[in-house]
Order: structure tokens, then C-alpha cells, then sequence
């Protein structure tokens, strides 16, 4: 058994005296909990950062959003502002996992989850993530879950958070403090491709903590957005390929702009601005979708058990695209995940 000291900050400052030290932040604990158990990650101290004042969810001067930090992913779908402005944030964060792990969630918790790969949690197996240098078992391995999009020779694994693929869409901006001070990370930047070093996920520096999360004004979306997830079971899966598509559409039918994200087929949510570009001016329509679809997934590359994933991400695409056109659907229900 290994032994773990807990604290409880108060503020910032004493929260981030604490990474100096090797400590690991603490709000919800859904994956590093699990990590722990299986001796994945093994910190020597964790500091509880659920005091801070992170848990707001609070529209800004310009009409976009600020999700705390610490504000459980359950309260930030069922969120008014969240459901009017933003429903495919909704839409996504209801997609994934089950109502009690959203309940304890945070919004910077679930930015920061470590993959779901295999090889990664089996600490009997070599893995680079884990362990740079060892060697990557899934390539050659079981690779059904595996990336077909900016994979590595050292790391084919793939993001799990059906959230960030929304946020991606959305274009959000991750706020950020350390000792050194605070700065904005776009969220295009935020999470990386494995390269040559698979074992940073992010670019979070080790001694900086998210604060919150800003959404820009997407009002020209919210009646044409759409959160598509397909998976092996119809809940508590992670995602084979996600979608989260978002269209402005003219009166005249045609797009006048649109975002498109993938997951379950990256080490990061994958979005090519090239291949949305494709689709202003045309018809919102099959055509036109598929053909953006393409450019998205132009260099996709299986591993052998994973090649449908190729043809499966292209019909995603399309469909979530068609979905999105028709309109908005409201997948929220009216009753909270498990509480009041």
C-alpha cells in the first residue's frame, strides 16, 4: 500500500505551493482515483482544491460563458445558459459516462483525463504514456479503440472525453494561473499529439492550475448543432467515433459557417478549419457534407482491428452534419443526474 497525504488548500497560493512539491490536484477524482488503484499514477500527496473559488458558472460581458473549474460536469449540462446557449455542451457532457460519475466530475478534471487505453492501465505491459521509452504495446496489439487520426510510432492511443470534443467546437479558451502568473490557452493548444513525447497529454505546464474555462458567443449555432456518439453499448461506453457538429445555416439554405469535431480517433479532439471551410456557401446537405467529411478525415490510418473505424467516422460525419441541419434536439430531459 503506498501512503498518500491529503491537504485541503484555501486559496491559489497554497494550492500551487504544493505542485513544487509533486502533489496532484483533487476535485472530483473520477480518473485519478482509478489511476491510483491501478498504480498508474502514484502521487505522495494530493491536495483537495474543492474550497477554492472555482465553481461558478457566470456569463461574461460579451455574452459567451465562464465554466468554473471545480463546477461538477452535471450542474454545467444542466445549466440554464448552458442548455440556451450552448445545448451541444449539453448534449455532449450527457453523453458520457453515467449520472453518478457526472455528479462528481469537474469541468478541469474531465480536460485533463488520461487515456483509456489498455496498455496503459495494465502497468505489467511496456507503454510510452506511462513510461517514456519502454515501447508502445498496442501497436500490434488490440487496437479495436485505437487512433486513426496524428498518431505516433510511440503512441496510438486516443482522448476519451466526449466533453472536449464539444469544447473544441465551441472554439472555448482555458484559463490558467501559476506562481508565475495567469495566461489563456486556446483550446485548439490545450492537448497535443503524441510525437515523440505520448506521455504529455496537454500543455499545461506541471506548475500551472485551470481556473475556468471561457466559451465565446456561438448564438448563430444553437439552433444547428448536434452531438452524435457512437460506442458498443448505448451507455457508460467511450466513444469508437464522436461527432459534435455546429452549422450556421441562411435563410437560403446554405452554410454560411460550421465546426466540426471528432472524437474517439485521436490523442486529442480533432478538428481541420480547412474542411469546415469547405461547406460555406453550399447547400446544407449530403453532398456538401461528404465532402467535408473527406478533408476531415483526409491521412486516416487504422491499425489493422480498427480500420472501420474509417468508413463508421465518415457516415458519423455525415449524419451528425444531416442532424445538426435539421435542428437542434434538446436530449436534456428535466431531471437533474441523481439530485435535487
Amino acid at each position: 500500500m503506498n501512503p498518500v497525504q491529503y491537504l485541503r488548500a484555501g486559496d491559489a497560493g497554497q494550492a500551487l505551493a504544493q505542485l513544487s512539491q509533486g502533489a496532484r490536484f483533487i476535485a472530483g477524482g473520477t480518473n485519478l482515483l482509478d489511476l491510483m488503484k491501478e498504480y498508474v499514477m502514484r502521487p505522495a500527496t494530493l491536495v483537495d482544491i474543492n474550497n477554492l473559488p472555482l465553481g461558478d458558472i457566470t456569463s461574461t460581458e460579451n455574452d459567451g460563458l465562464l465554466l468554473g473549474a471545480t463546477a461538477r460536469n452535471a450542474d454545467t449540462a444542466y445549466h440554464p445558459l448552458v442548455r440556451e446557449r450552448y445545448p451541444l455542451l449539453t448534449a455532449a457532457i450527457l453523453a458520457g459516462a453515467s449520472p453518478q460519475i457526472r455528479n462528481m466530475a469537474s469541468n478541469g478534471g474531465n480536460l485533463l483525463q488520461r487515456t483509456r487505453c489498455y496498455y496503459f492501465y495494465d502497468v505489467t505491459t511496456p507503454c510510452n504514456k506511462r513510461q517514456p521509452g519502454s515501447g508502445c504495446s498496442a501497436i500490434g496489439g488490440l487496437t479495436r479503440q485505437h487512433a486513426i487520426l496524428g498518431a505516433s510510432d510511440q503512441c496510438i492511443a486516443v482522448h476519451p472525453s466526449d466533453m472536449c470534443v464539444a469544447l473544441a467546437a465551441l472554439e472555448a479558451v482555458v484559463h490558467v494561473r501559476s506562481a508565475r502568473g495567469e495566461r489563456q490557452i486556446p483550446f485548439a493548444d490545450f492537448h497535443r499529439l503524441p510525437d515523440d513525447r505520448p506521455e504529455l497529454d496537454a500543455t499545461l505546464a506541471p506548475d500551472e492550475l485551470i481556473t475556468h474555462i471561457v466559451l465565446p458567443p456561438a448564438s448563430q449555432f444553437a439552433a444547428h448543432s448536434y452531438y452524435l456518439k457512437l460506442r458498443d453499448r448505448a451507455s457508460y461506453a467511450f466513444a469508437l467515433v464522436s461527432v459534435a457538429a455546429m452549422l450556421d445555416i441562411g435563410d437560403d439554405g446554405t452554410v454560411r459557417e460550421a465546426r466540426i469535431a471528432l472524437g474517439g480517433v485521436a490523442h486529442k479532439p480533432w478538428r481541420v478549419p480547412a474542411a469546415e471551410a469547405l461547406l460555406v456557401g453550399l447547400p446544407a446537405g449530403d453532398e456538401s457534407f461528404g465532402r467535408a467529411a473527406d478533408s476531415l478525415l483526409a491521412g486516416a490510418q487504422g491499425q489493422g482491428q480498427n480500420d472501420f473505424k474509417i468508413p463508421l467516422a465518415r457516415r458519423a460525419v455525415v449524419r451528425a452534419l444531416k442532424l445538426a441541419a435539421a435542428g437542434t434536439y434538446d436530449n436534456t430531459g428535466s431531471e437533474r443526474d441523481g439530485s435535487d
